[in-house]
């Protein structure tokens, strides 16, 4: 088993990761024994913010390049469970806009 996950940082960024071991990672990320991007000053401490398991190792890995690759605002809406919102949050920048304010109308 594998798992793709999304911390929530203490200054409020949110890191992307793949690992074998969820509860082991979390436990590296908040010892300073993690991802440089998680040691850095003010990112500790890190809390687990959403996570999907995967069968395989690769489809993990692949999950979380993927992610990586999105905005804040696709990522919180992931976050949040709101996945109908992930294509408009996918469009032009004009149309993002009008995701990200609805989103905030939301919150």
């Amino acid at each position: 088993m594998a798992w793709t996950y999304i911390l929530r940082c203490a200054d409020g960024s949110y890191y992307v990761g793949s690992t074998r071991d969820l509860d082991r990672r979390l436990w590296e990320h908040n010892e300073g024994l993690g991802a440089t991007y998680t040691r850095r000053p003010g990112r500790r401490p890190v809390t687990l913010a959403w996570s999907a398991q995967f069968d395989r190792v690769d489809d993990a890995f692949h999950y979380e390049k993927k992610l990586q690759k999105w905005g804040r605002a696709k990522r919180e809406a992931l976050i949040r469970g709101d996945v109908d919102l992930l294509p408009l949050l996918a469009k032009r920048p004009a149309a993002r806009r009008r995701a990200e304010r609805a989103i905030e109308g939301d919150a």
